[in-house]
């Protein structure tokens, strides 16, 4: 039996349950002072690279242990990627090799919506045609509902191949979402506390005559709802299922007494309409959140000269993947 210590961390990947996840897909994972840091082998190499995510904001102090650490564990760099806001410029430590990430993992924006507000308050703050596309869901009689069944999650695994396909962009392969659906209890323990300890993850399927059109996974950590996967079919997109998807998500959150919804990742505030990842950006603006910026994505680089190295490297695999990817 794992014993819980989520006392101290603020995000749902720095939770004990994800680090039991993670080791169960055969990363390493470190507890160092409450900071989970996965570490992760170089296919073909002695060498690994160290990840923090959404930690705290690098001190002196845990560089100069994390540098200790990824000598021991033959790091080339460790990333970290606080879940830390940007209000101030956020000054870099050259003494301990940090610097701006080459290749950054998790997006710097996100959207935020403040859950404590009223139904009517969060209809008023969306944007016309996101109320207007409720509505007309809700004429069609797409219907939302909770099921963590076995069987409603083979939909969402099925949905999810399919939407990954139809976008062209790299997820997690089949055997990371069946690990991870069995890894988390799919039952809030004490919710009425507003402080929820516990990781959980829930599906939400929303259904259409007898067919489920959408299928989401959201987490519950603390007092925050998080919707980290989407999948969804391309049949009847005229009802607009995705819309009411998100409507029921943020009624989901209210009755658990939940203060935040946050929508795991958003564009800048001048999104480029050409980028791929546009129409979802314009999705979760239209529900009236905050755009909130965090300080960024930082390398701290333990081996300068292997570090370089892998720069070109991994820059190299990617233009061949999106290569591959362009000519199917």
């Amino acid at each position: 039996m794992v014993m819980n210590t989520n006392n101290l961390s603020v995000h749902p990947l720095q939770s004990v349950e994800w680090g039991e996840f993670r080791k169960k897909t055969g990363v390493k994972v470190i507890r160092e002072n409450d900071l989970l840091i996965t570490i992760h082998k170089i296919p073909h190499t002695p060498f690994t690279i160290g990840y923090i995510p959404k930690g705290p904001l690098p001190t002196k102090e845990m560089l100069s242990k994390l540098k200790e650490i990824g000598k021991i564990e033959k790091c080339i760099f460790i990333q970290l990627e606080p879940n830390v806001q940007r209000t101030q410029n956020y000054e870099l430590n050259s003494q301990f090799a940090i610097r701006n990430s080459f290749h950054p993992l998790f997006t710097k924006y996100t959207f935020v919506l403040d859950l404590t507000k009223s139904e009517d308050e969060l209809l008023k703050n969306m944007h016309p045609k996101t109320r207007y596309n409720i509505k007309v869901a809700q004429k069609h009689k797409v219907i939302v509902v909770e099921d963590n069944s076995d069987e409603a999650f083979e939909t969402y695994l099925k949905l999810t191949q399919e939407t990954t396909k139809r976008q062209g962009f790299y997820a997690h392969t089949e055997n990371y979402h069946r690990l991870h659906w069995s890894s988390f209890p799919h039952k809030i323990i004490n919710h009425k506390s507003l402080i929820i300890n516990q990781l959980s993850s829930h599906l939400l399927l929303a259904n259409y005559q007898g067919k489920t059109l959408v299928a989401w996974i959201v987490f519950v950590y603390k007092d925050t709802l998080y919707y980290p996967y989407g999948a969804s079919s391309t049949e009847h997109r005229e009802t607009m299922a995705s819309n009411l998807m998100m409507w029921e998500t943020i009624r989901f959150g209210k009755k658990l007494g939940l203060k935040k919804l946050d929508m795991w990742g958003a564009l800048g505030p001048n999104p480029d309409p050409k980028d791929p990842w546009y129409g979802f950006h314009r999705f979760k603006q239209g529900y009236g959140g905050e755009l909130v910026e965090f300080v960024g994505s930082y390398d701290l680089v333990i081996d300068p000269f292997f570090y370089e190295i892998y720069k070109i490297v991994d820059k190299l695999r990617w233009f061949l993947l999106k290569m591959k990817n362009s000519i199917r």
